[in-house]
């Protein structure tokens, strides 16, 4: 079976987030379970930097212009590029530049991007065809409106990893990226007078997945679906929308070989985890104690992910005798509020606004619980980073958060399924009683340690995941 899936970013060589962390895992655990998997990818400088060994496939007149595209590997991965410079070697982000304002032709890159998916499709590698074309996120969407309009030469799976980002552009593109008219209405990839490119993933794709089944229910709600929730109703009535939960890649996330941690431990030895506590504290300048809890943010800093609530809430986590440690940047007020929270709060709060891959590890390696209060989370892959190194979940009860953490409630600590802390509602009041049941766990030492016990024994493994989307590849052809 032939796979080729088509996005914007994949980690280490370029992420902006949990996209990148999916598409640099998941086709190596595809090609473990012995599905022949490439990537296709726009040619962004990081890119070409990262796989600077290739080939040249084709060569191409194209309605973007001249194009080449490049063959290469990477990690074990076949990679091609889309080698145009005119479009993709820029500064900046793959989607804004440096002043945050979004390309005003990110129109034509991304549709080039989702053209090209299409055209492998049709057999412009001579050597190499997909059979299914695994399109990601809004920048990929139009590879399945490509490939219906060329008569479906390969079964198409759109991914869904975060609906509020959808893509939206002027309708009079359509003649530019060469769509037939005829796509242009409610029934195709028309959104409020616009194009969505969103839209054109979930319309036109054979199946949709969702990053975790939670989140597949949920955007058939006018809560989350953006507009989008009678389409993804209409396709979940047909049987063609699945959520699959992404998987964490345990070679790079694994206390026992992280080498980014001043020691390592696992779910038998956890006493070295405290050696990594006492240097988290003395680098965010925390009074150094290993009897008071370390809560952690790790995170982009929005609404979105509930961190208002944190900051609301701050005041009582620490009256209750614990720390907090925030890496992250976003929002200039969320910004501004943490940091006065640490000149307010010597000893007791450390923030680093920015973010770093490495410090993120230790982070994860010294706290002890990690606070995930989204409004909403597709997946979240920090809550499963948590689990994996014994640092518990703090999570709000939505999309992948719900999925995978379960409340150290008296029922599920009776019946060994605790690993974290989980609360209902969005607002300071709720966050702050689950704060407050970390604590009662905190005070009983032996408790503790057998729930993050629990939790770094669950399997949040790619291959899980590998698995399911072979069976739904298999299903389709």
């Amino acid at each position: 079976m032939q796979v080729l899936h088509v996005c914007s970013e994949i980690f280490p060589l370029l992420k902006t987030g949990g996209l990148a962390d999916v598409v640099g895992a998941l086709p190596a655990a595809q090609i473990a379970e012995g599905i022949d998997t490439r990537v296709l990818l726009p040619g962004f400088p990081d890119l070409k930097k990262g796989i600077a060994d290739t080939q040249v496939v084709a060569r191409l007149q194209t309605f973007a212009g001249y194009v080449e595209l490049h063959y290469g590997q990477f990690n074990g991965v076949g990679i091609y590029l889309i080698d145009a410079p005119g479009l993709y070697d820029r500064p900046g982000s793959p989607y804004h530049d440096e002043s945050q304002f979004a390309y005003t032709d990110n129109y034509l890159r991304f549709a080039l991007l989702g053209w090209m998916g299409c055209e492998i499709a049709c057999g412009l590698d001579p050597y190499w065809r997909p059979e299914v074309v695994h399109a990601h996120d809004w920048h990929a969407g139009l590879a399945c409106a490509y490939l219906a309009a060329r008569g479906r030469p390969a079964k198409s799976v759109f991914t869904v990893h975060n609906l509020a980002y959808q893509g939206l552009f002027s309708a009079h593109h359509l003649e530019q990226i060469q769509l037939p008219w005829s796509f242009f209405n409610m029934h195709g990839l028309e959104f409020y007078n616009q194009i969505s490119y969103l839209k054109a993933g979930l319309f036109y794709a054979d199946h949709i997945t969702a990053v975790s089944p939670t989140y597949a229910r949920e955007i058939t709600l006018p809560e989350f679906g953006y507009g989008m929730e009678d389409l993804l109703r209409q396709r979940q009535l047909e049987g063609r929308l699945t959520g699959i939960l992404n998987g964490v890649d345990p070679t790079i996330w694994d206390p026992a070989q992280d080498l980014l941690l001043t020691a390592r431990y696992n779910r038998d030895v956890l006493d070295a985890k405290v050696e990594n506590k006492r240097q988290l504290q003395i680098t965010m300048g925390l009074k150094i104690d290993d009897k008071v809890p370390v809560f952690a943010v790790v995170s982009r800093l929005t609404r979105q992910k509930g961190l208002d609530l944190v900051l609301e809430a701050l005041p009582g986590l620490l009256e209750q005798g614990g720390q907090l440690v925030l890496l992250g940047a976003g929002d200039a007020v969320l910004q501004q509020g943490f940091l006065a929270a640490a000149a307010e709060y010597p000893g007791q709060v450390g923030v680093q606004i920015g973010y770093h891959e490495a410090f993120s590890h230790r982070i994860m390696g010294g706290a002890d619980i990690i606070m995930v209060p989204s409004r909403f989370e597709p997946c979240g892959l920090t809550q499963l980073y948590g689990l994996k190194y014994g640092t518990l979940p703090l999570v709000r009860r939505t999309g992948g958060l719900a999925d995978t953490v379960n409340d150290s409630s008296l029922e599920n600590l009776a019946d060994g399924m605790a690993s974290g802390f989980v609360f209902e509602d969005s607002n300071a009041w709720s966050l702050l009683r689950a704060i407050r049941r970390a604590f009662v766990l905190w005070s009983r030492p032996s408790l503790w340690r057998y729930v993050q016990r629990q939790a770094m024994g669950m399997d949040f493994s790619w291959q899980v995941a590998a698995v399911a989307y072979r069976d739904l590849y298999q299903r389709l052809l």
